[in-house]
């Protein structure tokens, strides 16, 4: 198969709220599965809402404050476990709508662990409903820290699909040569490219990413406004707006020639689907192959450790 259907879902969750978040994504994936889509993905920590906050409320970093720790336990009560129902429930539809999902989430290694950390993490279930990949965030970028814990290689791979190589890294994962290095060597055709938004410097690590790795490139954003965050924060700071988005979308498609296939779309919710013809992925290696031809093994030593680090 050379062709394949996809899409991204550039939605927002139902703020702080894994049950509503998992209805909403379920209302979602059939709404991209009625449009052909072999492979949905939604963005960074999409289940149940990326921590935003941290960047517009300027007591987001304060040490010791109520309202901070306040959020932070909420958010650990919206988290989710692999083994959980949350992710049964999206698996059991990946099932059904065979349609592969790729989301992020906001993940606790159970409740009631000894381990109070959430991870930002990203999931790939195949379209039998198997979770055939769990990555985490190797490092949480800047104010992510105050709520992150750090992640492991052991996601760093792509997973067989019935619609060629399928890998995926979280955001600012996008800066890191090494791990780009790693997922390239994994033999990607499609990579995920998950975002809070993609702003302009998003789009430039996503662009070059496909350009880098001749792959296709599905960078996803995501929608969300004033009015989502939480009341008990100080967000003077925003346009007086309850409808002001936050996060607004930018999500797009990328050739592997590092063009648009589908221009970023700005400030609305939409299910993004187009067809990807994967034999671009042969053709523009002719010229850079940095797996092949332009991988150098006699100059470079390079390996990875894949275990899971919790």
């Amino acid at each position: 198969m050379t062709k394949a259907t996809v899409s991204i879902i550039q939605h927002s969750p139902v703020y702080l709220d894994k049950t509503k978040s998992v209805d909403k994504a379920i209302s979602l994936l059939e709404e991209a599965a009625k449009k052909g889509s072999q492979l949905a993905v939604f963005g960074e920590s999409w289940l149940s809402g990326y921590p935003a906050w941290l960047d517009y409320c300027p007591e987001a970093g304060l040490w010791g404050h109520d309202p901070v720790k306040e959020i932070f336990y909420q958010t650990y009560q919206n988290s989710v476990s692999v083994d959980g129902e949350e992710i049964a429930i999206i698996k059991n539809a990946a099932r059904d709508l065979k349609i592969n999902v790729s989301i992020g989430i906001n993940e606790i290694v159970n409740q009631g662990s000894a381990n109070k950390s959430i991870f930002n993490t990203l999931l790939f279930i195949d379209k039998a409903g198997n979770l055939a990949n769990h990555h985490r965030k190797l490092m949480p970028t800047y104010t992510e820290r105050i709520v992150y814990g750090h992640g492991d290689g052991q996601g760093l791979k792509s997973v067989d699909t019935n619609i060629g190589k399928v890998s995926g890294l979280i955001c600012w994962e996008h800066w890191m040569p090494l791990t780009r290095q790693a997922m390239h060597n994994s033999g990607e055709d499609i990579h995920l490219a998950v975002w809070p938004k993609v702003h302009e410097m998003h789009q430039v690590a996503s662009r070059q990413y496909a350009f880098e790795g001749r792959c296709f490139v599905l960078a996803a954003g995501q929608i969300l406004r004033k009015k989502d965050l939480p009341s008990i924060l100080d967000t003077t700071g925003i346009p007086d707006d309850p409808e002001y988005l936050i996060l607004n979308g930018g999500s797009t498609i990328i050739r592997p020639n590092g063009f648009y296939l589908t221009e970023p779309l700005w400030d609305q919710e939409a299910v993004i689907t187009a067809e990807i013809d994967l034999s671009e992925n042969i053709k523009e290696s002719m010229t850079l192959d940095v797996t092949g031809h332009y991988q150098r093994n006699d100059v470079f030593d390079f390996k990875v450790n894949s275990d899971r680090n919790t």
